[in-house]
């Protein structure tokens, strides 16, 4: 009897079907969870993302045409047990395989690392589905319908394990977590398939290789306290300051707290802030704040310890950062200040016109300033929330030719009358790379004063305002909710 003629009495279409929904449900997975494990050595950039989309596309593209290739020249049937253990230990491996590459300290090692975790097991999973239609073909009268049925099966299980990963297991199971599981439940399935077609029993070394993986996952270094929906986050201590801890995001350092003296600021451009703030307001005049982004809540909490009876109102995307807050401060945020866990740009349509006198933009992904943030459309939301004599501060950070800066920067001077840009020489000569604040407002700004506060602080910075700023801008774009190549701008793309 011809082999075509067996198939479905081998794999029922109710096997069939949970084999392609389930091996197509888990390349989503581990793309996705790739995304999250990646972070912390690459950051959560557009470049990141492409480049993880584009390596499952060719591990998918790759395993649909080798599974398709193989099962014409070989028996389907037995490949499907190997093809789902495999994928198993290699989507278990990932965490240690990855975070040992990363701990070693060799770029090309953690590059190499990187991909395989996404070619190796997005490769052997694509290529169950053409092994799984050979199966259920008997004659070439029902092609159509069993292609068609199996490949919707199959993005319908792509679209699940999207949706399930995003919504669901990255905000409540570490990363680690997530990709040994899935190997186990990869493993088991090869197991039950193997037994259901009376094949040797091979996956017993498959079997110790998981639950090593999920050994070294576990003792793999992370570097990670806890990682929280869009971040990899830890906290780290000072060890010239018994009370000082630094807020650590993807492996940035994007805050410091002094868990005892609010008043003590460590990082540059936070004191830059708090000098222009001091020159901008009566010292002591308390104020109303608004803050994009909650870092380790520095500036919040250095307003209510010097502006009693301040009200600083916070939007910060991710609820991991602001739990870690709360730990950091005792459970309790200061008098004053209020966090909601939501998106900047959505609050800011909720901002009641003209009540603000401070605005603070310090929200970051990696060191992009989120793109929906930094456009004219958002900037023209956040001055309608200020008063007249209103202030907007914003932390950049920018390297080399610094397009991304020029281009803030003469956004908002599309939205404000007063602009002026402070930051160390070398940083705003493209010399060297670093943080830049931004000054908007309605009025002219007092930068004789800025200038002293600067000083005071320890700064040797500088500034450009009026046509000095203008002729620094150049031509740069203009960032538009229509066009705002944030991404491309920080980075040689697209230069």
């Amino acid at each position: 009897m011809p082999p075509e003629s067996t198939p479905r009495r081998d794999l029922s279409a109710w096997g069939a079907a949970a084999l392609v929904f389930g091996s197509s449900a888990a390349v989503l997975v581990v793309e996705l969870v790739a995304l999250r494990l990646l972070a912390p050595h690459y950051g959560l950039t557009l470049e990141t993302n492409t480049l993880v989309i584009g390596m499952a596309l060719t591990a998918i593209a790759a395993g649909t045409w080798a599974g398709g290739w193989t099962a014409d020249r070989v028996a389907p049937r037995p490949l499907l047990g190997p093809l789902l253990g495999i994928s198993g230990a290699a989507v278990a491996l990932t965490p240690a395989v990855v975070r040992g590459a990363a701990a070693a300290g060799d770029a090309g090692l953690l590059l190499l690392a990187a991909t395989l975790s996404i070619l190796v097991p997005g490769v052997l999973l694509s290529a169950v589905s053409p092994v799984v239609i050979k199966l259920r073909l008997t004659s070439l009268a029902e092609t159509g319908t069993v292609v068609g049925h199996l490949s919707g099966i199959g993005t319908v299980g792509a679209i699940v394990g999207t949706v399930v990963t995003g919504f669901v297991l990255v905000s409540r199971v570490p990363v680690s977590g997530i990709l040994v599981g899935l190997g186990v439940v990869l493993l088991v399935t090869s197991v039950v398939v193997q037994v259901a077609g009376r094949r040797g029993r091979g996956d017993a070394v498959l079997g110790v290789v998981v639950a090593l993986a999920g050994l070294g996952a576990a003792a793999a270094p992370s570097g990670c306290d806890v990682e929280t929906t869009y971040h990899c986050l830890a906290v780290t201590a000072d060890p010239d300051r018994p009370d000082g801890r630094v807020l650590v995001l993807d492996g940035l350092r994007h805050s410091y707290v002094d868990l005892e003296d609010p008043t003590h600021l460590d990082f540059a451009y936070v004191r830059a802030m708090a000098a222009v703030v001091d020159a901008s307001f009566l010292i002591g005049e308390p104020l109303d704040a608004y803050h994009l982004g909650a870092g380790g809540l520095t500036l919040p909490r250095w307003l209510a310890a010097t502006r009693p009876d301040s009200k600083s109102r916070v939007s910060e995307i991710d609820a991991g950062v602001v739990e870690a807050d709360l730990r950091l401060l005792g459970g309790e945020l200061p008098d004053g200040v209020e966090v909601e866990v939501e998106d900047g740009r959505l609050a800011i349509d909720d901002l009641r016109p003209g009540t603000l006198d401070l605005v603070v933009g310090d929200a970051f992904g990696g060191v992009s300033v989120p793109w929906h943030l930094a456009t004219r459309e958002a900037l023209a939301g956040l001055r309608a929330g200020l008063e007249a004599d209103g202030l907007y501060v914003a932390n950049v950070i920018d390297h080399g030719p610094l397009d991304f800066a020029r281009s803030y920067v003469r956004t908002a001077g599309e939205v404000f009358d007063e602009v002026a840009l402070l930051a160390a020489p070398d940083v705003l000569a493209g010399e060297d790379g670093g943080n830049m604040v931004v000054v908007a407002s309605r009025k002219p700004l007092d930068l004789d004063r800025v200038g002293d506060g600067l000083e005071e602080r320890g700064l040797d910075w500088t500034s450009l305002t009026g046509a000095d700023l203008a002729a620094w801008a150049g031509d740069a774009p203009v960032l538009t909710d229509d066009f705002a190549p944030v991404d491309q701008l920080l980075t040689p793309y697209g230069r």
